[in-house]
């Protein structure tokens, strides 16, 4: 996932070629079939690597050469299929697209009360009809007044389906507009010869009404479908409205106030109580409490004081500090999670993938099966009799119309990846969202993920004529060069007990093993037996000492000056909190659990009893962590790797999900498909959670888009469908899935709450 300059587009890179990511707005989609002629009419163009379009949130993102094909050109060829295209990136162009999209949501609702007044009198001349009134109000049911009424709705409220059909299929590949546009213009048509011409073919009945109802129903769905889809997409908007507007900066010894955007690294920036925070940063002066729930999901406020970090859009609660801009823009923790959730929404989910083969296939399918059900009611059911041909057509036309089917799938990866977000749970993309909810195995690292990765020496023991003092001295020396957690320990200690510690040169990391350094012309070595066994010390006398020592939980790392064994030292990482509750419940959900780790196998088990994990795969290098996760899936598991997305990357690559571990600072979502704002296990039971909530709702909307159809079209086929109850089955259709996905709004998580 690329975290370059998006000021345009981003670039990722494909071989040697730098590709860009253009997110387009898309104007115009009104079904399934919309969104697969844009996407396939994209994926065809030269220079385009990938192509995916999300009805439900009206956009596309596309991989290309900008040396092939370029934005514009890109938008040229939307636009050439009948769509309004933006460049996301292009702020005028947002501003334009917001703007075009009120109008549009404005325009639909006009001509529903346009075409639902006109269809009104024609309603009730129906019903008047049917109860054997008609001949109190006669002009009603009169059939140049019908059509006097239902030409309007025909051709200026239902004019957008066919400019739409005509561009649908001039592509050559019919929508839900050329179903509307061939089923009401066959009853229409049908009608208006009557009306001239009844009398001479002997028959008299006119659908005008309809024709128009259909219309009416089908604008009615649109107009809710478009609110519908807009409070779905509230996620973002909410994310978004968190960034504060400006920033109190230091400036020549003056507070001056300056639009958050005119920030810049290395500026001062003043917080007072009650404020949001403006952007990423350290703080240098003052204290406070931070409310950090839009980032974490926890709602205690958590102590900020000088050398803490401090998150853009989070608020401070009581003091005032200062502190210095580190990240601003693009770069900071709340523009990421921004990006990552719009892209996991674009993003499609391996269930959408037979959504996507039939609504290809379905317009054309359902055009057949109409032209059929003419014949076969014309010339053999009840041959002769157009009027019930003709009925039956239509129904079937305007019964099948694929708008929900299109929506059934992203309404819901879209709703629930903004519940994601909004639990501190960053989810990269709907297929990783459903990948979730197969999990089988749950492979979790050990040191910063099961326990807090802040561990304290417990041990010094001097096992030859140096003083215990000086062991730690030149083991403070070797490990004030290294970042392992281990040996950040042994350093705190040192300075902890007061003691000076010497400059090390010819500092050697060895992974898995320890380090190796020249403290004051003394070869130092301090790690594993192993590392001690590989230079020729001998560390068979402390072998009791040690076991003792794992034993009871403990890592422990051996010192050795100049070939000779001198000391070791003892350090435990304690456990999180939160871990026994999230594997107690992991195993519940009939996961099987793993514990990852490069420690001794005494101390790997002592820590996985003590959280309640059976399998323990210990003494692992980080190269080796990978391997480890292929071989569980070898076996027919899918696997789940929790780490701190740094170390761990390779495995959470390799793994079907990959949780990082994140501190709101440093997302670690490049190796991550999951990243979990705050170091909390549970995220990854909600996870799971919302995994399964999420697919339930897409199955659900799935069986509502299908049944309309599968049931509906033989029943509109046998003639027991009337086109008014077709089109307001279709339009109910659709407005029944999104509604089903809006429930999703709703999900909590059972061990966060």
């Amino acid at each position: 996932m690329d975290n370059g300059n998006r000021s345009n587009s981003s670039g990722s890179l494909n071989g040697n070629k730098q590709l860009n990511r253009t997110s387009l707005k898309i104007g115009g989609m009104t079904c399934a079939a919309c969104s697969a002629r844009v996407e396939n009419r994209l994926r065809a163009l030269s220079g385009v690597t990938t192509a995916t379009v999300n009805l439900a949130i009206e956009k596309a993102v596309v991989e290309h050469d900008p040396t092939i094909i370029t934005t514009a050109d890109l938008i040229r060829e939307v636009e050439a299929l009948g769509y309004d295209a933006y460049d996301e990136a292009d702020t005028a162009a947002q501003d334009k697209e917001r703007e075009d999209r009120e109008k549009e949501i404005a325009y639909q609702w006009r001509m529903f009360l346009l075409s639902a007044v006109l269809s009104f009198p024609m309603l009730m001349a129906m019903v008047l009809e049917m109860t054997g009134l008609a001949h109190v109000m006669p002009l009603l049911s009169h059939p140049l007044f019908q059509m006097v009424l239902a030409t309007p709705v025909q051709f200026v409220a239902g004019w957008q389906f066919y400019v739409d059909s005509v561009y649908a299929l001039r592509a050559g590949a019919p929508n839900m507009s050329v179903l509307v546009a061939l089923g009401t213009s066959a009853a229409y048509l049908y009608s208006v010869v009557v009306t001239f011409f009844g009398e001479r073919l002997g028959v008299s009945h006119v659908y005008f009404e309809s024709a128009a109802v259909v219309i009416t129903l089908v604008i009615l769905g649109k107009s809710l479908e478009a609110r519908a889809k807009g409070r779905a997409s509230e996620a973002i908007r909410k994310l978004m409205g968190l960034q504060a507007k400006t920033a109190r900066l230091i400036r020549d010894g003056q507070e001056v106030e300056v639009p958050v955007e005119e920030v810049q690294v290395g500026d001062i920036v003043v917080v007072r109580p009650g404020e949001n925070i403006p952007v990423d940063g350290v703080v240098i002066e003052g204290f406070s409490a931070v409310d950090e729930s839009m980032l974490t999901g926890e709602s205690v406020p958590v102590d900020k004081n000088v050398g803490d970090t401090v998150i853009g859009a989070t608020i401070n609660m009581h003091g005032s500090f200062k502190f210095e801009a580190t990240k601003v823009g693009k770069e900071t923790a709340l523009a990421q999670i921004i990006r990552v959730v719009e892209e996991a929404q674009t993003s499609k989910a391996p269930v959408q993938r037979l959504a996507d083969y039939i609504a290809a296939r379905f317009v054309p399918t359902v055009m057949v099966i109409a032209a059929f059900t003419f014949i076969l009611w014309y010339v053999f059911l009840d041959a002769g009799d157009l009027t019930r041909a003709l009925l039956n057509f239509t129904a079937v036309l305007v019964i099948a119309c694929p708008c929900a089917l299109g929506l059934a799938t992203p309404t819901s990866i879209m709703v629930g990846t903004g519940k994601g977000a909004e639990n501190g749970i960053l989810i990269r993309g709907g297929e990783y969202l459903e990948k979730a909810h197969h999990l089988t195995a749950i492979v979790f690292d050990k040191t910063g993920t099961i326990t807090k990765g802040e561990p304290e020496v417990t041990d010094i023991l001097a096992v030859a004529d140096l003083p215990v003092s000086e062991v730690l001295r030149l083991a403070a020396a070797v490990e004030k060069s290294s970042e392992h957690p281990l040996g950040e320990a042994i350093v705190r200690h040192a300075e902890k007990e007061g003691i000076a510690i010497p400059q090390a040169t010819d500092f050697t990391a060895i992974p898995g093993r320890g380090v190796r350094a020249q403290v004051e012309g003394h070869t130092v070595l301090v790690g594993t037996s192993r590392l001690l066994s590989e230079h020729d010390i001998n560390a068979d006398r402390v072998e009791k000492s040690v076991v003792e020592l794992e034993e009871a939980g403990k890592t422990v790392m051996l010192i050795a000056v100049d070939d000779a064994l001198v000391g070791i030292a003892a350090v435990a990482d304690t456990l999180k909190e939160d871990s026994k509750e999230a594997i107690s419940a992991l195993r519940q959900m009939g996961l099987e659990v793993y514990m990852l780790t490069g420690d001794n196998r005494r101390t790997a088990r002592s820590i996985a009893s003590q959280v309640g994990i059976d399998h323990v795969l210990a003494e692992v290098l980080p190269e080796e962590k990978a391997k480890k996760v292929k071989e569980l899936q070898e076996q027919g598991l899918v696997v789940g790797m929790v780490g701190d997305g740094i170390n761990d990357a390779p495995a959470l690559v390799t793994a079907d999900v990959g949780f990082a571990i994140g501190t709101g600072t440093d997302v670690a979502m490049e190796s991550a498909d999951i990243t979990l704002m705050k170091g909390d296990l549970r995220g990854v039971v909600a996870s799971i959670e919302l995994s399964k909530a999420t697919m339930r709702n897409i199955k659900q909307n799935l069986f509502w888009a299908f049944i309309y159809n599968t049931a509906g079209i033989p029943l509109a086929a046998a003639g027991l469908l009337s086109p008014m109850i077709a089109g307001a089955a279709m339009a109910f259709s659709s407005v029944s899935v999104v509604s089903n996905a809006l429930r999703l709004k709703r999900w909590r998580s059972r061990i966060l709450s």
